[in-house]
């Protein structure tokens, strides 16, 4: 129930995000059509690989096939990028952003 409830959170948090209106009909468009999985799914996979919260989602078509790149904060205070493919929710790659100082 906690981790469903987690799920929840970084669903609405992460919804500003997904704002832009073209991304967003993008995104449910190819959901309906079986291209992509639901986000909720997306954001376990993400906290499965590195825990944190999403605060910007992007959806895009490259090379063929949907990716979705998140960015997050570590409950460390990092920043973190990661590419995850959108139809199997598999984590491409996971990349701490360095501090410019």
């Amino acid at each position: 129930m906690k981790h469903t409830a987690l799920i929840l959170c970084l669903s609405l948090i992460a919804a500003p995000a997904l704002s832009d209106r073209d991304d967003h009909d993008r995104a449910r468009l190819a959901l309906e059509a079986g291209e992509i999985l639901p986000l909720a799914d997306i954001l376990a996979a993400a906290e499965a690989a590195r825990p944190g919260r999403v605060i910007e989602i992007e959806l895009d078509h490259d090379g063929g096939r949907w990716i979705y790149e998140l960015e997050l904060v570590s409950s460390e205070g990092f920043l973190y990028e990661m590419e995850i493919d959108a139809a199997s929710g598999t984590i491409l790659e996971v990349e701490r952003e360095e501090d410019d100082d």
